[in-house]
């Protein structure tokens, strides 16, 4: 491959910070390994790890340090500077290595304003951003230093969440042990990748992350397809706004993410996985990353787990600022070193999936359920919420809330009932309710003794998402909140696709001359022709706000 680079060149210390990161992973090791690879071999799969490396040292990446990056790696230029480009973290010109991020999104809109002016006036350095998976503390800043704030979180049943609720150090291997960890791990190795599945499967465990996919049929698919290696993903780029439920689960309960993966990967013939945390999660990051290192020394991953001969092992992979990186066909693109684009489908992930092989791709909350299924059985699980929507769910509860957080209740729980769990409406009259976030719907008042089930949520023509629950009162500006999600969508669009990328734009045009009937039609076109899931729902919630709360 003939590249072609510029005159820049980097300095010794950008290259010295390059080479660190620019070594392929050790499992066994759990560190960088020697750079055995043939000089002429590409690392591309390497190439956003190592962008973050530059970026965190330096706050930018130069012109020469891009040089450097693409022949270390054997990438193009062009691919390495589309890449740098692409997303949100990343910088190509020099900015501040220190700044704060301050959420403006819908959550934190109202009270955002008054935080930046006071930062501005201390001298510090501001970045406005979309939501940062701080809805629980609007409004919601992200600076260098930050301290860990433990969420709040309650509800009618604690599953997922029971060692969320305090008392269990998230840091410790042996506190997790002593609280029931690991106990799924031995289950699942007796029963075998069969009867982890068909467990699953009686579950009826559907995915939580939005599209509802029923997750034993996914690990079935995986199991059974020939083609090797197959790969397992655990999709932690939790960034639709007003959510921050994986968030949690990932900061108090980091080792269940570990077990849960460690056991999808033994069911489904997984020897490597991946976890995909966004890039404003650090506190996440760090203690997943924590609870790897010390499953790994434990024997609990790795060449040979808990010694039954099992091989699988865990890398953990930063995101970098792109929304359209939870679409699972973009984030394949991102760990392989792309831009974070979204594939046609067919072929579909458990066929061909990431780097072309059969992939499994779960959410955080999702894969947390497995335990749970592996300890008590499917059946017994399904026997939790109603027989098409079984076990507890997770709900992210902000805004116009007495006491912002995560919630777990039965499917089946009223919506109603839930926002009464946190302590009810605060202030003022409540004006709109959005459920399963920017990508969701509105709903007006009066949807209080709506059961909280996919299928309920199907005939009302509204969605759970991915566990949304922002109220607004009478004081909040709807239009004001509408446009920036129309705001959003427009600078989240990857472009790829016209429909998508011209839409978005027009829909935040037409939206701010109040031409609502353009809006009709920008909606239906998007939602018939964007390749993926970004723009087929970049109108739902702006649709909804004028049908439920007759806006217009």
């Amino acid at each position: 491959m003939d590249l072609h680079f510029t005159s820049a060149k980097a300095s010794l210390e950008e290259r010295a910070a390059i080479d660190a990161a620019a070594l392929p992973f050790d499992s066994a090791a759990g560190k960088p390994a020697q750079d055995d690879r043939a000089s002429e071999t590409t690392q591309r799969d390497l190439l956003l790890p190592v962008l973050h490396a530059v970026q965190d040292r330096f706050g930018w990446i130069s012109p020469g340090a891009l040089n450097y990056v693409g022949e270390r790696l054997r990438v193009a230029p062009a691919d390495v500077y589309g890449v740098a480009t692409f997303y949100a973290a990343l910088s190509t010109t020099p900015k501040p290595k220190q700044f704060v991020h301050v959420c403006d999104d819908i959550a934190c809109i109202g009270e955002s304003e008054a935080l930046i002016s006071s930062l501005q006036h201390l001298g510090t350095a501001i970045e406005r951003s979309p939501c940062l998976g701080r809805c629980d503390r609007a409004p919601a800043s992200l600076g260098p230093d930050e301290a860990w704030v433990p969420a709040r979180v309650g509800g009618t049943e604690l599953r997922l969440l029971r060692r969320c609720a305090g008392g269990v150090d998230p840091e410790s291997l042996d506190e997790y042990r002593a609280h029931g960890g690991i106990t799924a791990l031995e289950k699942a190795l007796e029963l075998g990748p069969e009867g982890v599945i068909a467990e699953v499967v009686a579950s009826n465990l559907l995915g939580r992350g939005g599209a509802a996919f029923p997750t034993g049929r996914k690990m079935q698919a995986v199991a059974n397809a020939p083609a090797l290696p197959h790969y397992l993903i655990c999709n932690a780029d939790e960034s639709e706004p007003g959510t921050f439920k994986d968030r949690v689960l990932m900061e108090e309960d980091p080792f269940a993410i570990v077990e849960a993966m460690t056991i999808a990967g033994f069911a489904t013939g997984c020897e490597k996985a991946y976890i995909y945390i966004r890039a404003e999660y650090p506190v996440a990051a760090a203690r997943i990353a924590n609870a790897i290192a010390q499953a790994r020394t434990a024997g609990l991953l790795g060449e040979n787990v808990m010694g039954r001969g099992v091989r699988f092992d865990i890398e953990v992979r930063r995101g970098a600022g792109a929304y359209i990186c939870g679409e699972e066909t973009a984030l394949f693109n991102s760990i392989e070193g792309k831009r974070g684009e979204p594939r046609s489908k067919p072929p579909f992930p458990v066929q061909a999936g990431l780097f072309g092989k059969p992939t499994q791709v779960n959410n955080v909350e999702t894969l947390a359920n497995l335990p749970l299924i592996v300890l008590e059985g499917g059946e017994s699980y399904a026997r939790v919420g109603t027989p098409q929507s079984t076990g507890t769910r997770l709900f992210c509860l902000s805004g116009a809330v007495a006491l912002p957080g995560v919630y777990e209740v039965p499917h089946g729980t009223t919506l109603g009932a839930l926002i009464e769990l946190a302590g009810g409406v605060r202030g003022h009259r409540l004006q709109a309710i959005l459920l399963g976030g920017a990508a969701g719907t509105f709903v007006a008042p009066g949807a209080m003794s709506m059961p909280l089930t996919f299928e309920d949520a199907r005939t009302t023509g509204t969605t759970l998402g991915s566990g949304v629950v922002m109220l607004f009162d009478e004081t909040a500006d709807m239009m004001a909140i509408l446009q920036r999600i129309a705001r959003f969508f427009a600078d989240e669009s990857c472009g790829q696709c016209v429909p998508c990328r011209i839409g978005t734009v027009r829909q935040a045009e037409a939206l701010q001359k109040r031409d609502f009937g353009l809006l009709d039609e920008i909606g239906a076109v998007m939602r018939d022709a964007s390749i993926c899931g970004l723009g087929q729902t970049a109108a739902n919630a702006i649709a909804s706000a004028g049908t439920n709360l007759k806006l217009w």
